[in-house]
């Protein structure tokens, strides 16, 4: 067997390049294992050493955060001169930081501690951004929940990390969150705010309200409701106090760099939740992804991705922010209208998105008969592959001459690949680039061997951006990351099938662990099919991915019906699924077996293990035919 690259034999050693994103010297392997440069060498500060430090003390007065939805002082406090701007909130990183301080000052207040879940539910908005730094302030660690997440889920996913505190708006979109929470834990309607009292969440103590209507009546009336809940503005303690100041300054002391500092839910071959468990390491990974996008101070990243996924709270804030550059958010949550206006009216230089946003965007510009964009240039692709026809959409209408795409998964802090501008554009639609700095990478085959270029197999990660495991779930964190034989490294098996090249580059060419990716969305067909065959008219269900233009993949699902059951249709399926799991799981696609001319039955191996690459290529044929459209 061949064991990790620190521990290869010299002739093979010659064959593992150390690969940087600013040096891109050619290289020919023979095997499929790569290192990440050891230069430049990884930060060792804490989150909040690190903004005190580098970017506080260096970029204090230059643009940090714009939100061209939020007023001027959505969150009260002291004036702030805004950096000139009247009309929406425009902070520099001095005034970021006043707010961050006052807040985590007022957390501790509260009782916050280090160690503590603090958990979110809602969109891009600068009270996000305060949390995110407050509680790597005082070593608390942030949970981001799913908006989409019915209230069951809140609930499970609550109870799975043992959250103290819970920040959440009245409602998103179609979403109202107070009448979710109050219909499974109605005892928030009359626990007073300092005696939070519920069975479901026991270790739940803090309630906070963060205002997103934009009408303080209809604020009021939501806070009358919930009787347990803290209005966020009341939170933040404006003037230094003795007491949660001298606290702060002793968790700054004894705060490490590999204390997790945010949970973050995903899900693999079983489809239970599991909340990934992230360290101060995430800060050397946006400062990875920002040198891959030549981030400067200049820049203005509009970061569209939403902040409760690793895309928009690494690759896109902490990415900018640790590179001097500013963040905007076009809307708490994706709409292309406001985005071009943030496009246009910042000249913004980079923009993040998934292919769904990206054709939204165009399709935005294309409305409006073109838009100049003279300073966009950069930003990042991923989620779904780009095909090349959108890449060179992108290129020509939105001058992303340098858009990159990016490779990784929760588990990795996220990302261990990713491409860079002088990289050619088949390069940047067909892969996914190369390995990051001190970033390990090896594609093995059944056996755990290192497999030869070429020869696809499964792909393997180590190195500092490796998950600390899931929380207090050590049965699936040991099925993930293993010890290889002859290594003390820990591999994460990331469960994508991958291709690696003579140069190092690398092209995933199927997802192991069935999962799909809708708009960028990670959704887990174990999941949709408990939900599905709980049905009283289903048999059996096997849920597949669909590709899609707009989305990249939707649902695809193949059912066989009791055939002693009322007869149930697929509006009535879509529907069904709907009610219990957030809307983005419905099937778009769903074949009866047997029936209407498909298939006479599910394909099984001998152990009865449904065939999933079989039922995916009957799928996309019988789509391509218009068969099984909801």
């Amino acid at each position: 067997m061949l064991v990790p690259t620190s521990s290869l034999p010299g002739i093979l050693k010659r064959n593992v390049p150390r690969l940087a994103c600013s040096i891109r010297r050619k290289s020919s392997l023979t095997l499929s294992a790569v290192e990440g440069p050891l230069q430049p060498p990884l930060s060792n500060l804490t989150l909040s050493e690190y903004f005190r430090t580098e970017i506080l003390a260096k970029h204090y007065a230059r643009p940090a955060l714009i939100c061209l939805q939020e007023s001027i002082r959505p969150h009260g406090g002291p004036p702030s001169h805004n950096m000139n701007v009247t009309k929406y909130l425009y902070w520099d990183f001095q005034e970021l930081d006043r707010h961050v301080e006052a807040f985590a000052r007022g957390l501790v207040g509260l009782g916050v501690r280090r160690g503590d879940r603090v958990a979110v539910v809602m969109g891009n908005t600068s009270a996000y951004a305060i949390l995110q730094w407050a509680c790597a302030k005082i070593g608390a660690i942030l949970v981001t929940l799913n908006p989409a997440y019915r209230a069951h889920e809140f609930v499970a996913a609550l109870r799975l990390v043992g959250a103290s505190t819970l920040l959440v708006v009245p409602n998103l979109r179609s979403s109202d969150y107070l009448a979710a929470l109050l219909h499974v834990l109605p005892s928030l309607g009359s626990s007073a705010p300092d005696n939070i009292q519920t069975e479901g969440l026991p270790e739940l103590k803090r309630l906070i309200m963060v205002d997103n209507t934009s009408d303080n009546s209809r604020f009021t009336a939501a806070m009358g409701i919930m009787k347990a809940a803290i209005d966020f503005r009341e939170v933040f303690t404006w003037k230094p106090s003795v007491r949660e100041d001298s606290t702060i300054v002793e968790t700054a002391k004894i705060m490490d760099k590999d204390d997790v500092i945010n949970l973050q839910f995903t899900s693999g071959t079983t489809g239970l939740p599991k909340a990934v468990s992230l360290t101060h390491q995430l800060l050397n990974n946006g400062l990875s992804i920002g040198r891959c996008m030549k981030f400067t101070p200049e820049d203005k990243l509009c970061n569209v991705p939403p902040l409760f996924h690793c895309f928009g709270l690494v690759l896109g804030n902490l990415a900018a922010w640790t590179h001097g550059a500013a963040v905007v958010y076009p809307a708490e949550s994706f709409d292309p209208k406001p985005i071009v206006d943030s496009l246009v009216q910042e000249q913004c230089t980079g923009l993040h998105g998934v292919p769904t946003h990206f054709l939204g965007v165009l399709e935005e510009v294309k409305r409006r008969g073109g838009v100049k964009l003279p300073r966009l240039r950069t930003g990042i692709a991923a989620g779904s592959p780009i095909p090349e026809e959108l890449m060179r959409q992108l290129i020509e209408k939105l001058n992303l001459t340098e858009l990159t795409i990016a490779y990784g998964m929760t588990e990795t802090s996220p990302v261990s690949f990713q491409t860079v501008p002088s990289d050619p554009v088949k390069k940047r639609v067909e892969t996914v680039g190369r390995v990051q700095p001190h970033v390990k990478a090896k594609v093995v085959d059944l056996k755990g061997d290192v497999v030869p270029v070429g020869t696809p197999g499964e792909l393997c990660v180590a190195g500092y951006l490796v998950q600390k495991g899931y929380w207090n779930d050590p049965e699936q964190t040991d099925a993930v990351m293993k010890r290889h034989s002859g290594s003390d490294d820990l591999w994460m098996h990331t469960g994508d099938e991958v291709i690696m090249d003579e140069e190092g580059y690398l092209r995933v060419i199927s997802r192991i662990k069935d999962i799909i990716i809708r708009g960028g969305e990670n959704l887990f067909p174990i999941q949709i099919e408990n939900v599905i065959t709980n049905h009283q008219s289903i048999r059996e269900a096997a849920v597949i991915s669909v590709p899609d233009p707009k989305y990249g993949e939707v649902v695809g699902v193949w059912i066989v019906r009791h055939t002693d059951k009322p007869r149930v249709s697929r509006e009535d399926i879509r529907e069904w699924v709907g009610k219990q799991m957030n809307p983005q799981n419905r099937p778009a696609w769903i074949w009866f077996v047997n029936e209407e001319g498909v298939e006479e039955e599910l394909p099984k191996t001998p152990s009865g293990k449904i065939q999933k690459h079989i039922l995916r290529k009957w799928g996309s044929a019988w789509a391509s035919v218009g068969v099984g459209k909801v």
